[in-house]
């Protein structure tokens, strides 16, 4: 096997071949540390409505996420997403393939996987919605970083004016399911495995089959900062970012912490209305968000552990929900609505140590998650490693066809 030398250049990762290995495309230390940092605060999100099918016990375990964690790291993800996406369009045009019909591939794949996390898995799947708002950003990704800014904004500040002055916090309509019922559901998601995805159908059911489109709306603001970034290569060169840090941090950690910290004191205290504070945290929390992401950016390098993480960022979102549905359904332990909702944080934060224990060990010896080569082997619709034009497909390259020994790395 040929030694590879790597060497980090610009906080990006450079792979030296050797003459008979086709390059690889270099990976940014900076996208794959906050991928992996916000995977952490999507886990302690999620884990309280994996481990209780209907709301958590604790109002202090509830309020602390909500302070900290709720809508911070789902804007981080998706920021991320969408700066992703314009890579994978120079990708395309590297290789002279078509970036419509390569990102089509990806976001069906997203579509598909994603309903069957939904119903297998987890209620709460990003990976649809991901799905649904990559094929708006799709529409939309000839617009200027500029432009691309202004639709954002415009979106998530309209999103954010008709929550606040929508008015009721839907409690007029009653309660979505009886006691009766609750009881019933729960009993099912304690069942087998089959009983537990009938359970998440007739729930998801309830929110209305419309509710991933909405929130594909909700995300694709995000989606559109990150495609704005990723357009003028902001993370690809520390040059361009780290005198934008310490601003970022000033405006999000005081702006927005100030602005959540009230938001939450006003909900705790029951002195706003749901809706206001509701429609107003959908601005403070992307603000909070980016003071998060600048002060990890200011200290990257002492969390490099992170980034192993951050590259199979979506098997590990899977691996998540198969851990806890082992835990807190039928299909393993049925410890759903027994566990105190501090224990269940505890967890979440057990399991994403694991994960960064594993996901080191796992990208010494592989070049890709399983996840990850799935999305791949949809996106290019050839293996992996082999994409349209490379080097190593000499069908479809102009490059000399000479042989070329496998991959050094196994993909799964």
């Amino acid at each position: 096997m040929p030694i590879r030398q790597v060497i980090f250049l610009h906080n990006v990762e450079y792979m030296l071949p050797s003459p008979t290995e086709a390059p690889k495309i270099p990976r940014i230390l900076a996208l794959d540390v906050l991928r992996g940092f916000a995977l952490g605060g999507i886990l302690m999100v999620n884990i309280l409505g994996m481990a209780y099918l209907f709301k958590a016990d604790s109002p202090s375990a509830s309020g602390f996420v909500n302070l900290f964690f709720q809508g911070k790291f789902y804007v981080l993800f998706s920021f991320l997403f969408g700066y992703s996406f314009t890579m994978q369009m120079r990708s395309a045009d590297r290789d002279g393939a078509s970036r419509t019909g390569r990102m089509v591939r990806r976001c069906v794949a997203l579509i598909v996987l994603g309903a069957l996390h939904l119903v297998f898995l987890w209620l709460g799947d990003i990976l649809l919605v991901y799905g649904i708002a990559g094929l708006a950003l799709l529409v939309l990704s000839r617009l200027s970083p500029k432009a691309a800014l202004i639709v954002g904004g415009v979106i998530l500040t309209a999103i954010s004016a008709l929550t606040v002055f929508a008015g009721g916090d839907g409690s007029e309509n009653g309660p979505m399911f009886t006691p009766a019922e609750k009881a019933t559901l729960l009993a099912d998601y304690r069942g087998d495995f089959l009983s537990a995805a009938e359970a998440r159908l007739e729930v998801f059911g309830a929110l209305g089959f419309g509710s991933p489109v909405a929130t594909a709306l909700a995300v694709l603001p995000l989606f559109l900062f990150g495609l704005a970034a990723g357009k003028v290569r902001l993370l690809e060169d520390p040059a361009k970012y780290t005198r934008l840090l310490p601003r970022a941090q000033w405006i999000g950690l005081g702006i927005g912490g100030s602005l959540t910290l009230a938001l939450n004191i006003s909900q705790w205290t029951d002195t706003a209305p749901e809706n206001v504070a509701v429609g107003i945290s959908i601005l403070a929390s992307p603000l909070l968000a980016m003071g998060y992401a600048a002060t990890v950016l200011r200290i990257a390098h002492h969390l490099k552990w992170f980034a192993a993480a951050g590259k199979i960022a979506a098997t590990n979102y899977i691996a998540q929900s198969v851990i806890t549905a082992i835990l807190f359904t039928g299909a393993g332990f049925a410890l759903a609505d027994r566990l105190p909702a501090w224990i269940a944080l505890a967890i979440a934060a057990t399991i994403f140590l694991a994960q960064l224990a594993f996901s080191a060990w796992w990208t010494r010896n592989h070049r890709y998650g399983p996840i990850e080569w799935l999305l791949r082997k949809a996106t290019y619709a050839f293996s992996p490693s082999h994409p349209p034009h490379s080097p190593q497909n000499p069908k479809n390259s102009h490059a000399p066809q000479t042989p070329t020994p496998p991959p050094p790395t196994n993909p799964l």
